[in-house]
C-alpha cells in the first residue's frame, strides 16, 4: 500500500537532466528525508506531496521512494507561513509572511490565489507589490502545471523550462495540434520526443506536421553522421523508413519545405551523367557556400622577389643548421607567396621542420603570427614542437562568454566585425576541422592575410560535418605541397615506417623483433583484457619511462568486452580501487573517484577554467572546455557537491555535480576521440571489431597517435583485413564543387 507524504524541498542532492531522476532531502513536520525518484520539476524550497513508499537502501539508510510527486501550496497555516517565508516568493520574507498569515488567517491560501491585490490591506505591502506577488503566484501555478504536464512526456526540468518561456500558454494547444514545431524550435527537443507526444495527443502518422519534420530530422542526423546534405533518394528511403510511409508520400513535402527556408534542394550532374539531386538544410548549404565564397577571398597571390625568398630559406637552413629537401623548400616559398596554402603528409616527413621554418621566415619579415589546433592537446603539441606559443582556434577566435547566439550557434568575439590582426595564421590537425568552425575561422580573417593549413589527409575525419582538409585539396583550386619522405631519423621508428605500410596498404611485420611496434597475438576476449591491464598497469610505463596516465587504450567501438565502457571499469579497479583515503561519487554512468583519467565528451562554452600559480593564487582564467580534452579528478567536495578535473598545463576546473554527465572516465577512448592526441604508448586491442570498424583510416590514425611505442594485441586476421580494406567513410559534401563553381563564374567574369 503506497504511503502519501508532504514538506518542503530542502535541498537537491543530485539530478539527472537527461530523465529527471532526482535525490533530495525533504522536510516533513518532525522529520526529514531523503526522497528519490523521477520527478524533474521540483525545486528547492517548494512544498511537494508525493507517493510511495519507504525503502532501505545499503548504502545511504532509509529513503522515501516516490511514485509520483505534486507541487503544491500547503494548506494548513503553519506550513503556508513557512513557505511564503522560505523566499519562493520574491520580496516575501519571514516577518511578512507572518503578518500576511496573522491578517487573513485561514483565508490566506485563497487569497492569494483569487484576490491577491488584497495584500494591499497589510502594512508594508504597497497595491504594487501587491499586484506583483499575485503575479508570481500565477506564474509559479503556470509554470508547475506546464512542468507537470511535460514530465508526463519524460522531458527534462531544464527542457521544460526552455519549451514553456519559448510557447507560454500556447505550449498546450503546440501539443495537442502541431508538437513537431517543437523539434524544429527548441534546441534539445528531437524529433522522437515530438514523435511520442503526438502519437499521445492522436495525430495521424500521414500527418504533413510528421512528415516534414521528419525529413528535417533525418538530414539534421545525417549531419551528425558527417554529412553536409543527402541525396534525395536517400533522404526519401530514410525519411519512409522512420515514418512507416512510403517515398511518394514523402517527396511532395520537400517543395514545401523549399518555399520556406527550411531545405534547399539542387541539381548537379551524377557520376553516370545523369541528374543527382541533394538536398540540405538552409544551414548546411549557406555554411557551406560562404566557406567557399570566404577561401574565394583570401586566395590571392603575393608578389614575392622568387630569388629572394629563395635565398631567405637558405639563410635559414644555414643558420638553424638545417638540411631541408626540395619540397620543404618548395612548401616555405609557396606559403609566402600565397594567401591561402595547404601543407599534408604523413608522420616522419618534415611537417614540422617546415612548419618552424615558414615560422623563421615570416617572423624575418616583422610579421604577425598566430599558431592553432582544433583542440588543446593538439596545441599543445604544436607549441611544444615549435617553441611558439600555439592556442585552440576557440581560443584564437575569443569565444564569447555568452557562447551561443539565438539560433544556438557558437558565437566568438573575433568575427567579421572584429576581425584577427595576425598576419599569418597556421592552423595543425586541419583533418580535425569541421565545417561550421572552419566557417568561424574563415569569418574572423581579412584578405591579405596568409592562411597556412597543415593536416594528414589519410586521418580520420572530423567529428563533426563536413570533409573540411580533402574538399580543399580535391577542389584544386589552391597551392598544395605533400611531403611524403620519411627522413632518416623517422626511418629508425617502426611506428613510423609501419603507419606508411597501413596507409599503403603494404605488409606490416608481426614477430615483435621491433623496438616500437608490437603485436601480442590472443584470440579470447578475457585473455586481451589481461593483456590490456598488464601492458598499462605495469610493462609500459617501466618500458618507456612514463606514468600510467600517459598509456592510452584506443579502441574501435564503445560497446562489447573490448569496448570504451567495459575496460575503463576494468582498468579503474586495477589502476585506481576504491580506498578510504579517496573521495568518489557515484553516477548514473559508473563511479568517479579522485585519480581517476577523465574525458570531457561534449563542447561547454560555459565551464570557467583557472590556471594557479605556485602559491595557490590565479594567474590566469578562462571559458569553456571541450570535446575531447583529458585530465585528472583531483579533488572530490561532497559537501559542496563539487568535482575538480585538472587538465593540461595545470589548468582546472570545478564541476558541480548535476555537471558531470559532461565527463566518462577515460583509460580507454575510442580512436575518434584520440584524433590530434599524442600518447607517450598506445594499447590498440583488435578482437570482434564491428566489420564496419574494421577500416585501414581508423588503424592508421590509431597508430600514429603513439610516441614512443604501440602494442596491438587481439587477431592478426583483424589486424590484416583493417589494412586491407581502404574503404573510407563515405560523407555527402559539396565544398569543392562550391569553390569550383566559384572559381568558374570568377573566370567567366
Amino acid at each position: 500500500m503506497s504511503e502519501k507524504i508532504e514538506g518542503y524541498v530542502e535541498h537537491i542532492v543530485y539530478r539527472n537532466e537527461e530523465n529527471g531522476y532526482t535525490v533530495l532531502n525533504l522536510s516533513l513536520a518532525d522529520d526529514e528525508i531523503t526522497c528519490v525518484g523521477n520527478f524533474s520539476s521540483v525545486n528547492e524550497g517548494e512544498y511537494i506531496e508525493a507517493v510511495g513508499d519507504y525503502t532501505l537502501h545499503p548504502s545511504y539508510g532509509m529513503q522515501f521512494q516516490a511514485e509520483s510527486v505534486q507541487v503544491t501550496i500547503p494548506k494548513d497555516s503553519t506550513a503556508l507561513e513557512r513557505y511564503l517565508g522560505s523566499g519562493a516568493i520574491k520580496g516575501v520574507g519571514t516577518a511578512l509572511a507572518s503578518r500576511i498569515l496573522k491578517h487573513f488567517g485561514d483565508d490566506t491560501l485563497r487569497i492569494l490565489e483569487e484576490e491577491p491585490e488584497r495584500l494591499s490591506e497589510i502594512k508594508g505591502i504597497s497595491e504594487r507589490k501587491a499586484r506583483e506577488i499575485g503575479e508570481q503566484i500565477e506564474t509559479k501555478a503556470q509554470m508547475r502545471n506546464a512542468m507537470i504536464f511535460l514530465s508526463q512526456y519524460g522531458i527534462s526540468l531544464s527542457l521544460g523550462i526552455r519549451i514553456y518561456n519559448r510557447y507560454q500558454e500556447t505550449m498546450y494547444r503546440i501539443m495537442r495540434e502541431n508538437p513537431y514545431q517543437m523539434a524544429e524550435d527548441i534546441d534539445g527537443v528531437g524529433f522522437k520526443t515530438a514523435d511520442e507526444i503526438a502519437a499521445r495527443a492522436g495525430i495521424r502518422p500521414d500527418s504533413e506536421y510528421r512528415i516534414r519534420s521528419g525529413i528535417l530530422y533525418v538530414l539534421r542526423q545525417a549531419g551528425t553522421q558527417g554529412h553536409m546534405y543527402l541525396p534525395k533518394e536517400i533522404l526519401l528511403q530514410r525519411t519512409a523508413e522512420l515514418l512507416g510511409t512510403d517515398s511518394a508520400q514523402t517527396e511532395k513535402y520537400l517543395m514545401d519545405l523549399a518555399i520556406d527556408k527550411k531545405i534547399t534542394v539542387r541539381s548537379c550532374p551524377g557520376e553516370n551523367g545523369d541528374s543527382l539531386t541533394r538536398v540540405y538544410t538552409t544551414q548546411s548549404y549557406f555554411t557551406e557556400l560562404n566557406c567557399a565564397r570566404m577561401l574565394q577571398d583570401l586566395n590571392l597571390h603575393v608578389e614575392e622577389d622568387e630569388n629572394a625568398v629563395n635565398e631567405r630559406i637558405r639563410r635559414i637552413e644555414k643558420d638553424d643548421a638545417l638540411v631541408l629537401d626540395e619540397r620543404q623548400r618548395q612548401a616555405v616559398a609557396m606559403a609566402a607567396s600565397n594567401g591561402i596554402f595547404i601543407l599534408t603528409g604523413g608522420p616522419g616527413t618534415g611537417k614540422t621542420t617546415t612548419i618552424n621554418t615558414m615560422i623563421r621566415y615570416f617572423a624575418s619579415e616583422k610579421l604577425r603570427i598566430a599558431l592553432a589546433a582544433p583542440t588543446g592537446r593538439a596545441a599543445k603539441r604544436m607549441t611544444e614542437a615549435t617553441g611558439c606559443e600555439a592556442s585552440t582556434i576557440h581560443r584564437l577566435l575569443e569565444i564569447s562568454g555568452a557562447a551561443e547566439d539565438d539560433a544556438g550557434k557558437v558565437r566568438f568575439d573575433r568575427n567579421a566585425e572584429n576581425p584577427l590582426e595576425q598576419d599569418v595564421i597556421i592552423i595543425d590537425e586541419m583533418s580535425m576541422v569541421d565545417i561550421y568552425l572552419m566557417h568561424a575561422l574563415l569569418s574572423a580573417i581579412v584578405p591579405g592575410t596568409r592562411l597556412i593549413l597543415v593536416g594528414d589527409q589519410n586521418q580520420l575525419p572530423s567529428v563533426g560535418p563536413g570533409s573540411v582538409l580533402k574538399d580543399m585539396i580535391r577542389s584544386g583550386a589552391f597551392p598544395v605541397v605533400m611531403l611524403t619522405r620519411i627522413f632518416r631519423q623517422a626511418q629508425e621508428s617502426d611506428i613510423i615506417v609501419n603507419a606508411h605500410k597501413i596507409h599503403a596498404g603494404l605488409p606490416v611485420k608481426t614477430d615483435n623483433r621491433s623496438r616500437d611496434f608490437f603485436f601480442l597475438e590472443r584470440e579470447d576476449v578475457r585473455v586481451v583484457q589481461r593483456v590490456v591491464l598488464a601492458l598499462v598497469q605495469e610493462k609500459l610505463p617501466r618500458y618507456v619511462h612514463a606514468d600510467y596516465s600517459e598509456i592510452q587504450v584506443l579502441t574501435p567501438t564503445r560497446k562489447g568486452a573490448l569496448g570504451v565502457d567495459s575496460l575503463n571499469r576494468i582498468l579503474q579497479n586495477y589502476l585506481n580501487p576504491k580506498s578510504d583515503r579517496k573521495q568518489e561519487k557515484e553516477m548514473p554512468q559508473g563511479v568517479f573517484r579522485e585519480g581517476d583519467k577523465v574525458m570531457q565528451i561534449r563542447n561547454d562554452y560555459q565551464l570557467e577554467w583557472k590556471l594557479k600559480g605556485s602559491r595557490g593564487i590565479t594567474v590566469q582564467q578562462g571559458m569553456g572546455v571541450f570535446n575531447g580534452d583529458m585530465g585528472i579528478i583531483r579533488r572530490i567536495d561532497p559537501a559542496n557537491e563539487l568535482l575538480t578535473v585538472e587538465y593540461d598545463e595545470g589548468k582546472s576546473v570545478d564541476y558541480s555535480f548535476r555537471q558531470l554527465d559532461e565527463l566518462e572516465l577515460a583509460y580507454a577512448t575510442t580512436v575518434h576521440k584520440a584524433q590530434g592526441s599524442e600518447y607517450a604508448a598506445v594499447v590498440i586491442p583488435l578482437l570482434n571489431v564491428p566489420h564496419m570498424l574494421q577500416t585501414r583510416n581508423l588503424l592508421y590514425t590509431a597508430v600514429t597517435r603513439a610516441r614512443k611505442c604501440v602494442v596491438l594485441t587481439g587477431s592478426k586476421q583483424v589486424f590484416q583485413a583493417m589494412i586491407d580494406n581502404a574503404t573510407e567513410e563515405n560523407r555527402y559534401t559539396s565544398l569543392a564543387e562550391r569553390i569550383v563553381e566559384l572559381q568558374q563564374d570568377i573566370t567567366e567574369v
